[in-house]
Parts: C-alpha cells; structure tokens; sequence
C-alpha cells in the first residue's frame, strides 16, 4: 500500500474507529479530534495507555521530525517540557498507510478561556512559566516557533502551561518551519525568522499583549508603533511596557533575562501596594462610606494578589 499524503487537508475518522499499529499491534479506539493544523491531525483516543492525543503526519517526515523532538526531551532532566511519548507506528487503512504517533494527553484548559475566567493578572503567572520553560528549550539548542496561545495549555492541580503542539520546535539557527502571523516577527517587520531565542521572546510579548486585548489587530504601514499604541492605550499593559517592548524589539539576550524583569516587576508592585494605606489618605470627610470601603477592597485584592504570585514565582516554579 502507498503512504497517503494529507498535506493542506483535515484527517477524518469516525468516533469509535479502532486504529492498529502496523509493527506494535496495539490498539487505539479513536474518541474525537482534538485539532488539526499544517503538519497533520490530532485525536483523542483509549487506549492501554489510558486515554492519549494520536497524531496522525501529513507526511513521514514530518512524523519522524516530531518524534525525534519528543525522543530528545525525554531525556531532560526536571519536569516535562513536551508531552510524554508512548508509540510511534503505521495505520494501513484501505486508502493507504498513515504514519502517527501516540503521546500524553493533556487534560486542561486553554490558555486564553483561562486568562479570561480567572482575569489578566494571571497572566504574569503564565507568562514567568513559559519563560522557565522556554530557557530551558534554548539551552538544549532549540526554539518553540510556532509559540501562540492555542498551542498552549492549563492544567489544574497544579495550575500549569504545558505545551501541546511541537510541530514547530526548530533547531538553533535554522529557518522557523512553522509559524503563526500575529506572533511572528517576520510578520510585523522587526525580524527575521531564524531560530534564535529572540523569535520566541516576540511571541510571549504577543501573547500578554492577546491576553489583555483579546483581538488581533492588523498591521499597518508602522508595525513598531502600533504595538507601541496598543501597549500605551491599554492599562493592563501599562505595567508591563518597558519589558514588552525590549521583547518586540529583540533586546533580551534570553528568556532567563525577560523573566528575571517580570520577577522584579512584581516584587516591586507588591512591595508598592503593600506601603499603600488599605484605605488610603482620606482627607475628604464627605466622601461615602461605600466608596471608602470599595478602595479599601481593591487595594487589599491587589496586594494579596501580587503577594500570591509572587509566592508562587519563588517558591513553586
């Protein structure tokens, strides 16, 4: 049989098609598709392995690619930085054989349904996570790439970004295979798209900038200083304009660098907050009682907040 290429279109198997590898024999019952994207389709599916994501190629090669990712971060020490692999093998269908893989499924939450249920100042949570996360990549000689919200996931218990997609992880100094416009450098004018840590530094100042405005602005015929209007004209990234733009701007030798800011951001916001009156200097008498006490509230919501991630920068991750 002849390998079926499903270059520019959407793998369909029907909920309850049991898939046989080829060589290993072991036996997965598809469940629903979890996403498809330009490098092949992912489904949701039981199996001895308990439920797992099956990655079905566009082609071999690009199987063998993403494989060989998975393989080497198998072997980095700490927590996972890629899913977990469990089975590479071939499906002969009648129309032809399918290569695919079989890897840990992430259970969780979206990245971005999740900034929107628990509020933006998660965001830096996420956002020192992925830096960690990403140094690390960088020092095994590799960039993420393809880095956007929707390859991006949080899990509960605890509450963590993981990545689910590594179609796109690219050796250092190579070309990016695989990119999205919005989070691309070379897209907006202010880079190439070389592999190098700065590339993904862009992207994470994308995401803050999506998790704040949640849209995606065009760009115009001055890329630079439209992100720098966006970034001005909204006050939840106000705080954050300084480490943004060094980002956009490729300025950050690495992503322990643009994280160690963020540290010093927060730790300065919460010691700030915390020499803040909880009621603040009143020196009106004819202000209500009501506005008085709402002050107070938010004042104490915002210290104990930044107290928490900050707990959680230090000591957790």
């Amino acid at each position: 049989m002849t390998t079926i290429s499903l270059k520019n279109q959407a793998l369909k198997i029907p909920p309850g098609t049991i898939v046989i590898g080829k060589w290993h024999q072991n036996q997965y019952q598809i469940i629903k598709p979890l996403g498809y994207g330009a490098q092949g389709t992912v489904y949701l599916a039981n199996s001895d392995y308990g439920r797992v994501a099956l990655k079905f190629g566009n082609d071999n090669s690009t199987i063998t690619s993403e494989v060989n990712i998975l393989k080497s971060f198998s072997h980095v020490q700490g927590e996972a930085l890629t899913p977990k692999l469990y089975d590479v093998d071939d499906w002969i269908t009648n129309r032809g054989t399918l290569s695919f893989y079989a890897m840990e499924y992430i259970n969780g939450t979206s990245l971005t349904e999740c900034i929107k249920v628990r509020g933006f100042e998660w965001t830096s949570v996420f956002a020192l996570q992925l830096l960690k996360s990403l140094h690390r990549l960088h020092e095994e000689g590799w960039v993420f790439g393809d880095l956007k919200p929707e390859n991006l996931i949080v899990t509960s218990r605890p509450l963590k970004v993981r990545w689910l997609d590594v179609g796109g992880v690219t050796r250092i100094g190579r070309s990016i295979k695989e990119y999205s416009e919005f989070y691309d450098r070379g897209y907006w004018g202010l880079g190439d798209r070389k592999a190098e840590p700065s590339y993904d530094l862009f992207a994470v100042a994308m995401i803050v900038i999506h998790a704040a405005t949640m849209r995606h602005p065009q760009k115009g015929h001055r890329p630079s200083q439209e992100l720098m209007t966006i970034i001005r004209n909204e006050p939840k990234l106000l705080p954050y304009e300084t480490i943004l733009l060094k980002a956009i701007n490729g300025q950050y030798s690495s992503a322990a660098d643009m994280r160690h800011e963020f540290v010093t951001l927060i730790s300065e916001t919460k010691t700030n907050e915390q020499r803040k009156p909880v009621y603040g200097h009143q020196p009106n008498r004819s202000r209500s009682k009501k506005k008085k006490e709402w002050k107070g509230t938010l004042a104490l919501v915002l210290t104990l907040t930044f107290a928490y991630v900050l707990y959680i920068t230090l000591f957790i991750m």
